[in-house]
C-alpha cells in the first residue's frame, strides 16, 4: 500500500481535526445523521475545507474507514500472536478475530460505504491491505495451498451486511462469529500444524 503524499502543516492538522470530530459524531450520534456540516461545525472548520478534502459524505466515511484501517494495520506489528512470533496458524486466527471486533466497531459506518458503493470495498486499501496481510500469512501456514483465493474466501464474512445481519437478526455475539471461523481456518489448515 502506498501513503498518502505529504500535506503542508495545516492541512494535515484540518484533516485529523475533520476525522477526529466525525468519528466523536459517529460515537455519540451513530452514522446515519453524519453530515459534512456537523462535521466541519464540530471541528471548527469551514465547510467547504470540509467538501474540498472528503469531496462528499461517502468520502468523509471511506476516509474514517481507512483512519481506523491504518491504525489496525499498526497492531500486526505488535505482540503475538497478532503480531510476528506466533505460529502463522494461530496469527492468522488472531488476525480475524481482531477483524471481527473491528468490524463490528465500526459496523454503522461499513454499512453507509456498502450501501453508497456497492463492492467498492474489494478495490479499497483496506481491503488490499487485509488481503494482502491474510494471504501472506496462510502461504507461510500451508504452502501450496491457494493462498489468494483463500484470503479472499476467509474475508467474504466480513461482508457489512452479513455482518450486520448475524449481530443484529441471528443475534450471534462476536464470540460465536470468531469461532465460526475458527471452525473455517481449521478446515482451511487441517494439513498444516497451527
Amino acid at each position: 500500500m502506498t501513503e498518502p503524499p505529504t500535506e503542508r502543516a495545516d492541512a494535515a492538522r484540518n484533516r485529523r481535526k475533520i476525522l477526529d470530530a466525525a468519528a466523536r459524531l459517529v460515537a455519540a450520534e451513530g452514522a446515519a445523521g453524519l453530515s459534512l456540516d456537523l462535521v466541519a461545525k464540530a471541528a471548527d472548520v469551514g465547510v467547504g475545507t470540509v467538501y474540498r478534502r472528503f469531496g462528499d459524505r461517502a468520502g468523509l466515511v471511506f476516509a474514517l474507514l481507512e483512519d481506523r484501517e491504518r491504525r489496525f494495520r499498526e497492531k500486526l506489528d505488535g505482540p503475538p500472536p497478532l503480531g510476528p512470533g506466533a505460529p502463522p496458524g494461530l496469527r492468522v486466527r488472531a488476525f480475524l478475530h481482531a477483524l471481527v471486533d473491528l468490524v463490528e466497531e465500526q459496523r454503522e459506518l461499513l454499512l453507509l460505504a456498502e450501501a453508497s458503493s456497492p463492492g467498492a470495498r474489494y478495490g479499497s486499501p483496506p481491503y488490499a491491505a487485509q488481503h494482502t496481510h491474510l494471504a501472506a500469512l496462510l502461504e507461510e501456514a500451508a504452502p501450496g495451498l491457494d493462498a489468494a483465493y483463500l484470503a479472499d474466501a476467509l474475508l467474504a464474512p466480513f461482508t457489512p451486511s452479513l455482518i450486520s445481519y448475524q449481530l443484529c437478526e441471528r443475534r450471534f455475539d462476536t464470540a460465536r462469529i470468531k469461532a465460526g471461523l475458527d471452525d473455517l481456518v481449521g478446515v482451511v489448515l487441517s494439513n498444516t500444524t497451527a
